[in-house]
């Protein structure tokens, strides 16, 4: 809710605004910026981790604890599901505690999610371990995106949007390096140590988090203009982009501000039930990319690669597969700069486009070579779709629907709807592909995942605008056209 600014009359600014001569002429990029959404990000190196993780521990747990195919599936796909109601209440909680406070609450989640999981010693209480890792995660997934866009200035938006990905993926090799190393430990002992591996980096991150000065648009809600325009000194390239930013989100604010006598249903109303169509053409592009990002395959690939490695015959041995793992998640980490350093010069359109072509031929490649046993094949259509995903699918997804979403106090629950349906499916792919590949076999199951990438490509062909340099504030003219 916005105020009248008189509360900037008597509260000092947390940050002093900066002189235009502090930033050096010869640097191109501001780094304080950079610096903020690197912490933020890093919040979700414990999603990455969590998930990648599981993929090796998951053969350690069924033997220890005598776990059924169907009780594998249910423990390694809960947490998408456990996830959709922190991801639907995420916006809420960052419109009240703010994106900073939020995403400090993310953290403590995430150390009690990743000491119970190590502590659990029967399937009900890793289920239990799972949904509380679900909070932090869920919270983190949401807010983080947000935060990233609403403190970039449009110049290095992509760029540091993009950060979110990479460290979700750090996280993800990190878990598949964990996996390796502690391989050889005892059965009882092993998945132990990998879950506790995780307990320590939330703490150091909450500190760093500590350190991040709060979104300006969420200070400007809130009436502390003189605070926004600090921080805004800060994170903008000039002065002058500053203050043109500052008046943007304040006419942004004098538009979605609601009134004292109304609560949130508003906005859930405003998006969801009659929404404008500008909006609703904004929601069909979120919503779309998000379900086509996560059943396009990639499930598959980060939790079950051990199994399609076994699959395609290559050694029994669970240290060989887990090495194998490991040069997936480098790659695929390494990917992910490729979109980083190139969202800003060509566009998030080109670099979707290509991506999602890439990953249609890599699947096909993937089932071909399943079908007729070939090992090397196998492993070069992985790192193929893993390349593929990672120079658009993965970093833009996120990054795209946190920059079109409008107005203040519809980016955050619109970034949760959109997140919500993602998690859904992805909960959907992981918690059956098992099964399917029991029924369809696992080639079939890559081939309906090849068929899905190339319903994406026509997707963001027909349907997705470019925003590449694009305010914030301005996004309801691009699509109201």
């Amino acid at each position: 809710m916005a105020h009248d600014g008189s509360e900037d009359d008597h509260t000092a600014p947390l940050l002093t605004p900066r002189p235009e001569s502090a930033v050096p002429r010869w640097w191109k990029w501001n780094m304080y910026p950079f610096a903020c959404a690197t912490l933020a990000s890093m919040t979700t190196v414990l999603m990455g981790y969590n998930l990648a993780v599981m993929s090796g521990a998951e053969l350690f747990i069924r033997e220890d604890l005598g776990l059924t195919d169907q009780q594998t599936e249910v423990l390694t796909g809960s947490m998408n599901l456990y996830m959709l109601v922190p991801i639907l209440a995420a916006g809420w909680a960052a419109d009240l505690l703010g994106r900073r406070g939020t995403l400090l609450l993310a953290s403590a989640f995430l150390v009690a999610g990743a000491l119970s999981m190590s502590l659990g010693r029967s399937y009900a209480a890793l289920m239990a371990a799972r949904f509380v890792t679900s909070v932090g995660v869920g919270l983190s997934l949401v807010v983080a995106p947000v935060y990233n866009a609403e403190i970039s200035p449009a110049s290095t938006r992509g760029v540091l949007s993009s950060l979110l990905d990479i460290f979700i993926n750090v996280g993800i090799l990190l878990g598949y390096v964990s996996n390796y190393a502690f391989a050889d430990l005892p059965v009882h002992l092993g998945w132990r140590v990998m879950y506790a591996a995780g307990v320590l980096p939330p703490v150091l991150l909450a500190a760093g988090v500590l350190a991040m000065p709060e979104s300006p648009r969420w200070l400007t809600m809130r009436g502390r203009y003189a605070h926004a325009r600090a921080v805004l000194s800060h994170t903008s390239d000039t002065p002058a982009e500053a203050d043109l930013r500052l008046e943007e989100i304040k006419r942004a604010v004098s538009v979605t501000v609601v009134p004292r006598s109304r609560d949130d249903s508003g906005t859930w109303t405003e998006l969801l039930v009659r929404p404008p169509a500008f909006v609703r053409r904004i929601l069909i592009c979120v919503v779309g990319l998000q379900f086509f990002q996560e059943a396009s395959g990639i499930e598959a690939v980060v939790l079950y690669s051990p199994l399609v490695f076994k699959r395609a015959g290559m050694s029994s041995s669970d240290r060989a597969v887990l090495g194998a793992t490991v040069a997936v998640g480098a790659v695929k980490t390494l990917s992910i700069l490729v979109a980083t350093s190139l969202s800003d010069r060509l566009g998030r359109r080109p670099l979707l486009l290509a991506s999602t072509g890439g990953v249609a031929v890599a699947m096909a490649s993937l089932a071909a070579s399943l079908r007729l046993g070939a090992t090397s094949a196998c492993l070069a259509s992985m790192l193929a779709f893993v390349v593929a995903f990672s120079v658009g699918f993965g970093p833009l997804v996120p990054a795209y629907g946190a920059e079109v979403l409008p107005l203040l106090r519809l980016r955050a629950q619109g970034t949760s709807v959109g997140t919500a349906v993602g998690r859904l499916v992805y909960a959907a792919v992981s918690m059956t592909f098992i099964s399917l590949a029991g029924a369809i076999t696992m080639p079939g199951c890559f081939l309906l995942y090849a068929g899905v990438a190339a319903a994406a490509f026509v997707f963001v062909y027909t349907r997705l605008p470019e925003t590449r340099g694009r305010s914030l504030e301005d996004m309801e003219v691009l699509f109201a056209k």
